[in-house]
């Protein structure tokens, strides 16, 4: 699978959501969602996010932010 740029995407062998933010070699660039350190990861190991894994990544990072744990 080779998601497009922006696309939200699971690593199945991390179970992290990521922002697909660029193809470089045989990998994908990862980063999660809310900004961070991104990640590469094997295409043949990630799967688009469901509507409800959106969802739970961004309430999570929001209540991250309200904890001040993130900016």
């Amino acid at each position: 699978m080779r998601p497009p740029v922006g696309a939200y995407v699971v690593d199945t062998r991390s179970e992290r959501i990521g922002i697909v933010m660029g193809h470089e070699g045989p990998y994908v660039q990862l980063r999660p969602y809310g900004g961070g350190r991104e990640w590469d990861a094997d295409p043949r190991a990630v799967r688009h996010a469901t509507p409800a894994e959106r969802l739970s990544a961004a309430t999570a990072h929001a209540n991250a932010r309200s904890r001040g744990e993130v900016p």
